[in-house]
């Protein structure tokens, strides 16, 4: 946790940091720790409740309490525009609010969500760094040449339909929630793809982590994992013949991995970071973050951070 703390420039007194799990290139860090009740969780709580236009969109908080909107959250909807928001927004319980500088994620495709289902996912990492810098700039295909680049890294068709990678690859992406598994009191999670930090996810309380992981580690973060997947090696059998030896293969197997996400965390470059406040309701702050290699927003009370998304800002 002091590397963390290092890193993000938060203070995390309370957390802990779980044991690694990894599946091919994606490695997960459960973060334990204090819970911050009364914040609505962001799928039972928070919907979207119509696209007014292209680049336009309004949330509604539906929930109990305030609502916490997470960093480039997206909806896909069937036979209709699918948007991504450039920033996060704190918003009063039954409160309902536009967005008018998000953005269209899939390039020419006609028509508007008017209350069907739908179903949300968080913004790659290789988006993430461009769309926060867009953040208050109206124009619903500002991402469309990023989108394009990423779709030709990943060896799709080179266009601005991030559909085809959220959809089409999805079952390959959703492998990600099953070989990698939330821990009891998990409220937030490290993400390292390959040997490198990608990102840092810390939510309000459990159920509010729960609700964001299968978009966080098969959208946000396996997309990335997925490109650098190592080829498939059959593993190695460990060479022991009782139970007790197992016990100690996996125990020596866990204090590997723990010794190389330190490593992993001690190379991080430790660049200054500048805080720039953006909104508040009562108590809580939302402020962007901004440095050399890393970015993203917190949402901070009484100077405790209950929220962070910060992520890798080099991908």
């Amino acid at each position: 946790m002091t590397q963390l703390d290092r890193i993000t420039q938060l203070d995390l007194a309370g957390h802990r940091l779980g044991e690694p799990q990894r599946a091919g290139a994606l490695t997960m860090v459960p973060v334990t720790g204090p819970e911050r009740a009364g914040i609505a969780a962001p799928r039972s709580g928070l919907k979207l409740s119509r696209v007014r236009g292209y680049g336009d969109v309004e949330l509604h908080n539906a929930g109990d309490g305030v609502a916490i909107v997470p960093l480039h959250l997206g909806y896909i909807q069937d036979a209709a525009q699918n948007h991504a928001l450039c920033r996060s927004a704190l918003m009063p319980a039954g409160q309902r609010r536009r967005f008018r500088d998000a953005c269209c994620v899939q390039a020419s495709q006609g028509g508007y969500l008017q209350g069907r289902d739908q179903w949300f996912f968080v913004l790659p990492l290789e988006l993430r760094a461009r769309a926060l810098e867009l953040r208050g700039q109206e124009g619903y295909s500002k991402l469309w040449e990023d989108i394009t680049r990423l779709n030709h890294r990943c060896g799709l068709p080179a266009r601005g339909h991030l559909e085809q990678i959220l959809s089409r690859k999805r079952p390959t992406l959703t492998q990600f929630r099953g070989r990698l598994e939330p821990v009891p009191g998990q409220v937030g999670a490290l993400f390292f793809v390959g040997d490198r930090f990608a990102g840092l996810e810390l939510a309000p309380d459990r159920r509010y982590f729960a609700e964001m992981w299968m978009a966080l580690v098969c959208f946000a973060y396996g997309v990335a994992a997925w490109q650098a997947e190592p080829a498939r090696q059959e593993a190695e059998p460990y060479p022991v013949s009782s139970p007790a030896e197992v016990r100690r293969a996996l125990e020596r197997d866990r204090d590997e991995r723990r010794a190389e996400v330190g490593r992993w965390l001690a190379a991080v470059p430790e660049g200054g970071l500048e805080v720039q406040e953006e909104e508040r309701y009562l108590d809580l702050r939302l402020s962007t973050v901004t440095g050399d290699h890393l970015a993203g927003q917190v949402v901070t009370e009484r100077g405790r951070p209950i929220y962070a998304s910060l992520f890798a800002r080099r991908w």
